[in-house]
């Protein structure tokens, strides 16, 4: 709330900016940063919440009571930064722009600014709250690719660019990426030389002219490591995210490059670029290969040389594989038309050469040369190069041995992923079993699988395969796992790949079948391929399970979430067995510091969905939110529109980039806030014996027994449990096992004696439970016992009283009087030693029913006409002196108890007692509660006495 509170007080600032802007008739836009405080913002504008593309306007919206603001129009504009384009939210006043209405009284229609006349069809502000069109992307928007080397990135020696990017490269790294567009999403991979040292630290797209458009960091956790996919493939991946629609131009236009960066912030070590080009043969690639130069050729000739293939293959009746190279620096400096080169395939081990070609270059560039061919193989040439035992080998026909580059034939760049969720797809079967499947390829094109499967009975002998799911009648088996499955999982590698498992991989026809004995089909699924990014790039999914017998027998989830270094939070939520009477759902994030009883627990909405997937992120989330994922125990929850919890799902510790911490301290969880639901602070309540308690909530420890805690402002107390004094013969107490202080041998402790299985009886102040019969001191935090006061559980009728020490009189005044010590219950007159016979009410009641043979409780006394006053129970008929806490005894004021009334009245003085007044003062009797007439006969003759002397003054003046 306090969010929106912030951003409603900075709309009015900026309107009332505008308006004072607008009667100094300054035509200046307005200009307002855009939320964030990182480095390198990305090309779209933060407003409140929302996210603009670059180029969208807008009617900025209050909300209620405001409304949208229809004479202010926003833009989200480009804003050159130096070398660095940002986007700022531009907003102005459009009212002084309407044009003047031709007649006399205009009107002004709901949802506009500017008044027309009536029937005036054309409205000069009708365009303007409309958002970037959405127009559909051409095909070949699709697939691009890009080699880097030191030639292709002579525009970074520009004498402009000079200063911002260093040029040595002395180990002539090269590298080469592949871009994959895809709902205005950049998703980009990198193979980078295995001669680098380090991973590059940063990525920049760049246009023609320089200008930065984007930058992202590549270190992407704190400890400085890559993901487990990336660190297994040797890969680097990444997506620029809602690309804008001019960025989009440049890139279908060929006018974008890339450039990889080595190094801190502070000083680059390196860096390589690249265009960024369309590629046909990219849409069909299934490997490729970095080609660096060749052994024992000579650096300074080689110096930038470098280059990529795209590989395809056919496995059909006549097997082919394709080649389009992307080369340079094959070329010496008198060759400049029809020039040939050497291409080979050739094996790695062997050297036994697959195929060999002659193909011409026309005119040869310095950076970039394309090269296309294909050529027939046989299904063991064919089988080899899916092994990853085949290498490329380009050279110059002219000179071979010096200029030469070449490299392995791998797994195709692209940063990629299949997975499937295992359900059963026959509707009439009762299985509880579910799973989820995720593979992937790594470097040395080797199938790296991992299952997960829950409620699958091993004793009905599962079988794991990977089939060939083509929608034929029946699904061929490819690969057999079941030798890999431990307990509930399945996880391995598969080295000796073929046509026959790639081929359906990547036309997505790759299915996983877990049989049993009985069922042939218990759970399957289809794999299909999604790119390694954000939430995707963690180091597993997780399982989402039914949470309740209320969610669909057969549903099924898979979740990937992940923070990215802009601090932002990924998830990706795939589910299966969820029908449509369901929709729409809703992802909730829940948190509690430990999955403990009582543990505060926060529940968060992430989105609402209408589908069986859901791809999303929270924006910038707070640095304690997110320190939470690390250190609190979290749950991924999919709730229904019943708002009933259909699947759930228990997350590890997810891992923060460094930079997203709180600055105070990395792993303290604050009291923060939450936007979108109400946030139940963990520092509300305490932690002990390992569960939560309530702030002012009690309990008996039970870490030390006899010992009372409570929660007071976050902090926990205990104390030893005191015990009253009690008022029986020694012979007459027990202590019972289990109890903490001894009781009175009474009628109560005869009859359970004789009946130990009863359940006990007793009373129950809150959360605490105390015996039939047993006393206490009332715990009252943070001071801990009251021993001033004694509560007590009746034996007969179970209530519970805590009468309070009853103070004797005092005749000393009140500001001689004092206590002896802190716990004191009584004030004392100095050197005055308390009566010997003093006694609290309830001692004075157990002694009256010890003399009448039984402990009178309040409810006897009240039942037999007894009285309650703020000095506790009067048996009928009893008298006493009020005490009142500021003067003590009333000695001259007598309370009776009758009937269940109490009557008190102040001592009347007889006419003898005041005329006897031998030996006291005068207007005094002998009884100090008597105030003779005499005495207030006397005041008023003084006072009749002093009207008469003002009288005479008066008329003397």
């Amino acid at each position: 709330m306090a969010s929106f509170t912030r951003y409603y007080i900075k709309i009015l600032l900026m309107l009332l900016i505008i308006g004072l802007a607008t009667c100094a008739r300054s035509k200046s836009p307005l200009l307002i940063e855009d939320e964030g405080n990182r480095r390198n913002r990305p090309a779209e504008c933060h407003f409140g919440k929302e996210l603009k593309e670059l180029g969208s306007t807008w009617f900025p919206d209050l909300g209620a009571p405001f409304g949208k603001m229809y004479c202010i129009k926003c833009q989200c504009v480009p804003v050159q930064k130096k070398r660095r384009i940002v986007a700022r939210v531009q907003c102005r006043n459009i009212k002084n722009e309407c044009p003047k209405p031709t007649c006399e009284e205009p009107i002004l229609l709901p949802g506009r600014c500017c008044k027309i006349c009536p029937g005036d069809s054309s409205h000069p502000d009708l365009l303007q709250d409309t958002p970037v069109t959405q127009l559909n992307e051409p095909e070949d928007m699709k697939h691009f690719g890009a080699l880097l080397t030191g030639r292709t990135s002579t525009m970074l020696k520009r004498e402009e660019m000079l200063n911002n990017y260093p040029s040595k490269n002395p180990q002539n790294l090269v590298a080469t990426g592949r871009f994959s567009f895809h709902k205005k999403n950049l998703y980009y991979s990198f193979y980078v030389s295995e001669k680098a040292t380090s991973r590059p630290s940063a990525i920049q797209f760049i246009d023609n002219s320089g200008n930065i458009l984007e930058e992202h960091s590549l270190v992407t956790l704190n400890y400085g490591t890559i993901s487990s996919y990336q660190n297994a493939t040797g890969k680097i991946c990444g997506v620029w995210k809602r690309v804008p629609r001019d960025y989009r131009r440049i890139l279908r236009e060929d006018q974008m490059n890339v450039v990889l960066l080595w190094g801190d912030k502070q000083q680059a070590e390196l860096a390589l670029a690249g265009p960024i080009s369309k590629y046909p043969a990219l849409s069909t690639e299934l490997f490729s290969s970095l080609l660096e130069p060749g052994p024992n050729t000579r650096p300074e000739i080689m110096a930038g040389a470098g280059g990529t293939a795209i590989v395809s293959t056919n496995s059909g009746v006549a097997p082919s594989i394709h080649l389009t190279l992307v080369l340079n620096g094959l070329f010496g400096p008198d060759e400049v038309a029809d020039v040939p080169l050497n291409i080979r395939l050739e094996s790695v081990e062997k050297k036994q050469i697959i195929i060999e070609e002659i193909q011409r270059v026309k005119k040869p560039n310095h950076d970039i040369n394309v090269i296309e061919f294909s050529s027939p193989v046989s299904v063991y040439e064919l089988r080899m190069l899916t092994r990853g035992k085949l290498q490329i080998v380009v050279e110059s026909r002219k000179k071979p041995e010096a200029l030469r580059i070449q490299g392995s034939v791998v797994t195709r760049v692209a940063c990629e992923l299949f997975q499937t969720i295992l359900s059963s797809h026959n509707a009439e079967s009762k299985t509880k079993s579910s799973g989820m499947a995720w593979l992937y390829l790594n470097k040395e094109g080797s199938l790296v699988y991992n299952i997960q499967t829950h409620n699958l009975n091993l004793a009905d002998n599962p079988l794991i395969t990977l089939t060939n799911d083509n929608g034929g009648k029946k699904n061929t088996e490819l690969e057999d796992l079941t030798s890999s499955l431990d307990m509930d999982r399945a996880n391995g590698i598969v080295d000796k790949l073929g046509p026959r498992v790639l081929e359906p991989l990547y036309a997505g026809d790759l299915g996983l079948n877990v049989a049993t004995k009985t069922e042939t089909s218990l759970i399957r699924g289809k794999f299909s391929v999604r790119p390694v990014t954000d939430a995707r790039d963690a180091e597993e999914p997780y399982l989402m399970k039914r949470f309740s017998d209320q969610a669909p027998s057969q549903s099924v989830g898979m979740a990937w979430i992940a923070v990215d270094n802009d601090c932002n939070l990924h998830y990706d939520v795939s589910l299966a067995g969820v029908s449509n009477q369901y929709h729409p759902l809703q992802l909730y994030l829940v948190d509690m510091p430990m999955e403990v009883y009582g543990a505060p627990v926060h529940r968060r909405l992430l989105e609402e969905f209408a589908s069986n997937h859901l791809e999303g992120f929270v924006l910038s989330m707070s640095a304690a939110d997110l320190a939470k994922l690390e250190s609190s125990v979290n749950f991924l929850e999919v709730v229904s529109k019943e708002q009933n919890n259909i699947l759930k799902t228990k997350l590890k510790s997810v891992k923060i980039p460094k930079q997203c911490y709180p600055p105070s301290a990395e792993n303290e969880v604050g009291n923060v806030g939450d936007d979108n639901s109400k946030h139940q602070s963990f520092d509300t309540k305490c932690f002990h014996s390992n569960r939560f308690y309530e702030d002012g909530e009690q309990w008996t420890s039970a870490i030390e027994s006899c010992t009372v805690c409570a929660c007071n402002n976050r902090r926990v107390k205990c104390d030893p449990i005191k015990c009253p004094p009690l008022k029986c013969k020694k012979e007459e107490q027990q202590h019972r096992k289990g109890d903490c202080c001894p009781i009175c041998v009474g009628k109560y402790v005869e009859e359970t004696s004789t009946n130990n299985n009863a359940s006990p009886r007793g009373c129950k102040l809150g959360d605490q439970f105390y015996k039939a019969g047993s006393s206490w001191h009332p715990y009252l935090p943070p001071n801990g016992f009251d021993t001033c006061a004694v509560c007590t559980c009746d034996a007969n009728n179970l209530e519970i009283s805590c009468p309070r020490v009853q103070c004797p009189p005092l005749n000393c005044s009140e500001k001689v009087a004092y206590r002896p010590d802190k716990k004191a219950c009584c004030k004392r007159c100095p050197d005055v030693k308390p009566p010997k016979d003093f006694k609290t009410n309830t001692e004075e009641m157990k002694d009256q029913g010890s003399k009448s043979g039984t402990l009178n409780s309040p409810t006897v006394i009240m039942a037999n006409g007894g009285c309650k006053s703020h000095m506790g129970y009067h048996t009928n008929g009893q008298e006493w002196h009020p005490v009142i806490a500021s003067h003590g005894e009333q000695k001259c004021v007598k309370c009776r108890c009758k009937d269940g009334n109490i009557n008190c009245e102040k001592k009347r003085c007889s006419r003898a007692s005041c005329q006897n007044q031998k030996g006291a003062k005068k207007g005094q009797s002998d009884d100090d509660c008597c105030q003779c007439r005499a005495r207030r006969h006397q005041a008023g003759h003084r006072k009749k006495q002093k009207q008469q002397q003002q009288q005479q003054g008066g008329s003397k003046s």
